[in-house]
């Protein structure tokens, strides 16, 4: 496929690729069959949409799409046990991961349960006392007071700590990959079972609770009583599918944008009170999820109280809701900090590495175990390979992995594990978690590297910037980005419309803020389209502030700037190339 606008090379590095001549067609055919603007007819063709299936996916809802909760193996008696305890007043307790999954996670059972006068104990445990899931100590103690244990988003390889809880039923409600033998639970309910299908492995634990809540309520009306409201929960399953990075496709984009419109009428206080302190003055959208509420709800779990970010999600006291926020606020901030310094040093590692193989990995005394999945993530985006990032401590290593599309960095790890290299580990195909002898840590890396290579990871090159189409910024209306807004939620495997403004002169380009750039864009016929690029000073896009009269062809994704009540189009902007002529 040839380059488009023949930009082999852009400012930072990378290859532009546009749609070819049979997209081009297809969407011109789908825009005449439907009526639909071609710059959206452009994205249902790349999502594979079809004229007759158009209205479904513009329209997405759950009454078509969610699945029946019984299909998941175990769910059945998982839901029997809840409903059994909920009757019997029995004492339940919920232990949940320490991110916002888990903590979205067992808000909804929270809620659910609150909804008919029950209450639970919450507990998750401490990142670096205790670590990811289960442990031994905590269930036993949590086993002595209560009669059953739900595990959220945690549990599947907790075969031991599990076996401790004597004297409780246990239910697990989870979605990383299972092993071999599950652990003597009452029920695992997890969509990657070895021995499920795989259809549902694309849910986050928060959707698979609401699932078992789903259930719950069917089993409450044959019994003759009515559950407790769950379309106003999908505001945490959204919040927690966005931030978990599950594919934005099928019922998980009827989950999000359902989730979505269920946040923007503001009745959660926790989330209002969220959004008030991060300056949210918009309706929340799938980026807000991703990158302002959720950072800020994993802080807790990173470098303060692991319970914060449920504890926010799940309270009903706007008091206690504003006070959350503003400590989760602070703790963020202060994560920030330290992961700068843990990324920068991750980076100089890195390279000094080599960057050209599958794995791309570093490895520091002290790297707080609370950063190393951004960093590791940053280092993803940056290598375009699989990345691992582990802190050292005490001659042991706790690290967090990150995968590109199309290799499971789960599974590597998990076989890595089972060979002895590592004392643990395991995830899903995009995130994973370790924990490695300092003395094993050269060889296992070295092995996760072949595993990695045999799916393909280190092949690609610099990520190619994949574009919808070409724009002229006369085109580019408030009204066109509301229509692209109907191919939403964006995320995971359904990115957002990424445009081209061919041939632009820089009209003005200058520094704003803590090192953003601020631009402006001519076409020569008048129109014009204004542009921002976070943190662009820092990078090769500063350069357009040196542009000495060049035009150049600029690309980003669309989007509403609200400004003094005023509404506008601004483009987002990724990428440049010098226009050529």
């Amino acid at each position: 496929m040839p380059d488009f606008l023949n930009v082999s090379c852009s400012l930072t590095g990378r290859r532009w690729v546009g749609p070819g001549a049979e997209e081009d067609r297809l969407a011109e055919a789908l825009a005449q069959a439907g009526g639909w603007p071609p710059a959206l007819c452009r994205i249902m063709v790349a999502r594979g949409i079809e004229a007759e299936e158009a209205p479904g996916w513009l329209a997405p809802t759950l009454r078509d799409l969610l699945p029946d909760p019984r299909q998941l193996k175990d769910m059945g008696a998982a839901s029997a046990r809840l409903v059994a305890a909920v009757a019997a007043r029995e004492r339940i307790a919920v232990f949940a991961d320490y991110d916002v999954d888990g903590g979205a996670s067992a808000a909804l059972i929270l809620c659910w349960l609150r909804a008919q006068g029950r209450e639970a104990t919450l507990y998750i445990p401490d990142r670096i006392d205790e670590g990811y899931g289960p442990n031994e100590p905590a269930m036993e103690a949590l086993a002595r007071d209560h009669d059953l244990i739900l595990c959220v988003d945690c549990g599947t390889l907790s075969h031991g700590p599990i076996a401790a809880a004597r004297g409780a039923d246990v239910v697990v409600l989870d979605h990383h990959l299972g092993g071999e033998t599950l652990p003597e639970a009452l029920a695992v309910v997890n969509p990657n079972r070895q021995d499920e299908s795989g259809d549902l492995g694309h849910l986050c634990a928060a959707a698979v609770v609401f699932l078992m809540l789903v259930e719950a309520n069917r089993q409450m009306r044959e019994a003759g009583s009515k559950g407790p409201d769950l379309m106003g929960m999908l505001d945490l399953v959204a919040l927690a599918t966005v931030a978990d990075v599950a594919p934005l496709t099928g019922v998980n984009r009827a989950l999000v944008r359902q989730g979505l419109t269920v946040m923007g009428r503001r009745e959660r206080p926790g989330l209002v009170a969220l959004s008030d302190v991060a300056l949210l003055a918009s309706a929340p959208s799938s980026y807000h999820l991703g990158y302002v509420l959720g950072p800020r709800i994993n802080a807790g779990g990173r470098i303060g109280a692991p319970d914060l970010g449920a504890r926010l999600l799940a309270t009903q006291d706007p008091h206690e809701a504003a006070a959350l926020a503003e400590r989760l606020h602070a703790l963020n901030a202060e994560r920030r900090e330290i992961e700068a310094a843990v990324r920068a040093s991750a980076q100089e590692q890195a390279e000094a590495r080599g960057t050209e193989g599958p794995l791309a990995w570093a490895a520091g005394e002290g790297w707080h175990p609370g950063v190393v999945g951004i960093v590791a993530a940053r280092l993803k985006e940056a290598t375009n390979r699989p990345a691992v990032v582990i802190g050292l401590e005490g001659g042991i290593g706790k690290g967090s992995a990150r995968s590109i599309p199309g290799v499971d960095i789960g599974a590597a790890i998990q076989r890595v594990a089972a060979e002895g290299l590592l004392l643990k580990g395991g995830g899903h195909r995009m995130a994973a978690g370790l924990t490695v002898e300092e003395a094993k840590l050269e060889p296992a890396m070295a092995r996760l590297g072949e595993l990695l290579a045999r799916q393909g990871a280190g092949l690609a090159g610099p990520s190619d910037l994949k574009l919808t189409g070409a724009l002229m910024p006369g085109a580019a209306t408030t009204d066109l980005v509301e229509a692209l807004e109907a191919a939403g939620p964006f995320g995971a495997a359904a990115p957002a419309p990424r445009f081209a403004f061919p041939d632009m002169r820089v009209l003005r380009a200058a520094r704003v803020g803590t090192g953003h750039l601020k631009a402006s864009f001519g076409d020569g016929l008048g129109a014009r389209i204004e542009a921002i690029a976070f943190d662009g000073m820092e990078g090769p896009l500063a350069r357009l502030q040196d542009h000495g009269g060049a035009r150049f062809h600029i690309a980003g994704r669309l989007e509403i700037n609200l400004w003094q009540g005023r509404r506008s189009v601004q483009l987002r902007l990724e990428d440049a190339a010098p226009a050529e002529g």
